[in-house]
């Protein structure tokens, strides 16, 4: 039954991360069934090959310019997804009594995590004064009307992405490019990058499990290279740095 339900998943262009989570769920129930004694055994479920985990993450500088290109409304909730690395589900829950401009941070409780567990987000200068402009300050306090739609839009203006018509679907098509799970990967990298100790940047985003943070933290190409000049510069003896400096010193 369940390779049964793989082939009409798979007929239906459902990718194997997607009917994963659907045998994950059919495994789960079996095995409640068998603790209450419902059934005997648990039949062997084969979960299919996932693609690799996306690697996708922005540079500040094509951040600054993808910002200008969404809706005022939006610029704030996207802000705060790239700088904190906040899932969109947490973001929006957020309510202004949790905002302390002052201290320039903003307190997730218990109950909007995924973790269930609360977190303290900083917020930079950029996403202060944004937030300081927003009236009246009552209910929650990013606006994401419209966010996919605005989303896909302004990354194909900023070639960070591309929309595809779809056959017999002029109002529904297909996108391919950065996501917005993507700034989620880019603040982690950032942090890290920045000198934040990786046990904080994980309080930050709210990752309890270090493989899974890891996979978050992306390595460039960028990065390799400037391993092997930090490599190649530390290196130096230092009989040659002292004469180097008085060298300097003698000019």
């Amino acid at each position: 039954m369940a390779k049964r339900f793989v082939r009409q998943r798979r007929n239906d262009d459902v990718g194997n991360s997607v009917i994963n989570r659907s045998l994950a769920c059919l495994r789960r129930m079996l095995n409640l069934a068998k603790r209450e004694k419902k059934i005997h055994d648990v039949p062997f479920i084969e979960f299919q090959k996932e693609p690799p985990a996306r690697k996708g993450f922005l540079e500040r500088e094509k951040f600054d310019h993808l910002i200008g290109l969404l809706p005022t409304h939006l610029r704030p909730l996207v802000t705060l997804l790239y700088e904190d690395g906040t899932r969109v589900g947490e973001s929006w829950q957020i309510e202004w009594p949790q905002v302390d401009l002052d201290a320039r941070l903003i307190r997730l409780e218990p109950e909007q995590t995924k973790t269930d567990e609360g977190r303290i987000l900083p917020l930079s200068s950029a996403l202060v004064n944004m937030l300081a402009e927003i009236e009246p300050k009552t209910g929650r306090v990013f606006d994401g009307t419209n966010l996919r739609k605005e989303w896909v839009k302004a990354c194909a203006a900023a070639g960070l992405g591309r929309i595809i018509e779809v056959e017999g679907k002029p109002y529904d098509p297909r996108y391919e490019g950065l996501t917005l799970h993507d700034l989620r990967r880019s603040a982690i990298r950032d942090f890290v990058r920045s000198g934040t100790l990786e046990r904080v940047a994980m309080q930050i985003s709210g990752h309890k499990t270090r493989s899974v943070f890891d996979r978050y933290n992306i390595v460039s190409t960028e990065d390799v290279s400037k391993a092997m000049r930090a490599k190649e510069s530390a290196s130096l003896g230092t009989p040659q740095r002292e004469q180097q400096a008085l060298k300097a010193g003698d000019e």
